[in-house]
């Protein structure tokens, strides 16, 4: 009897890609609507002034979660992605995790429902999911670089960018007066959305190109 077992052919799966790529803008463009919809939907809102956090807290709190658990699930279909088609190294790694993590954090801070209502029972851990989301965004950029440069070199330029402007804007937005930091937030939620919107973009062009009938 041979005792030896053929190795299973390992290979991306261009229709899972395309659709995780999909989901994962559709994500954003959710949660962009959802703050659309709560700016005009909630009284006495100033989208200057007031942060998405204020818009999540009151009697329209489930119009915000809406588009924070969507975003959850963009942030869960990247991480997916990156694990599917690892582009190698350990930073690309590192992303895998990262990106999961960033998922769970957000879904945590739209469960918990710890904003803008100045809630102190229990324990109070949004300011610390706050921290964990902007280390992270910090990071996985610069670390998910490297293995993005084999899919263009572009997308490697632009990763590091968003690193580095990430890394020089979120802290800005812990001294802000209360009146700018509202819209200062959404600028933030932009740069995360182009994260997304880079990785996801690379999937679909893979996905696609191995679809098609030379690729």
């Amino acid at each position: 009897m041979n005792d030896e077992t053929t190795a299973p052919k390992v290979e991306d799966e261009p229709r899972l890609m395309l659709a995780l790529g999909w989901s994962a803008i559709a994500g954003c463009i959710i949660f962009a609507l959802a703050i659309l919809v709560a700016d005009f939907v909630v009284p006495d809102h100033d989208w200057i002034a007031d942060t998405i956090s204020d818009l999540g807290a009151g009697r329209y709190e489930f119009i915000v979660d809406i588009g924070i658990y969507a975003f959850s699930g963009a942030l869960i279909s990247i991480a997916l992605l990156s694990a599917h088609v690892h582009m190698g190294g350990w930073g690309w790694s590192l992303g895998i995790v990262g990106f999961a993590l960033m998922g769970l954090i957000v879904f945590l801070i739209g469960a918990r429902n710890e904003y803008g209502d100045n809630d102190s029972e229990g324990v109070v851990i949004h300011i610390y999911l706050v921290y964990g989301l902007g280390l992270i965004m910090a990071l996985i950029p610069w670390f998910m670089s490297d293995g993005a440069r084999r899919a263009g070199k572009h997308y490697g330029t632009i990763l590091i960018c968003i690193s580095v402007v990430w890394t020089l804007s979120a802290p800005v937005f812990f001294f802000l007066p209360d009146w700018i930091d509202g819209i200062y937030e959404r600028y933030l939620g932009l740069i995360a959305f182009a994260f997304v919107f880079t990785l996801a973009r690379l999937f679909i062009k893979r996905g696609r190109q191995l679809m098609s009938p030379d690729g």
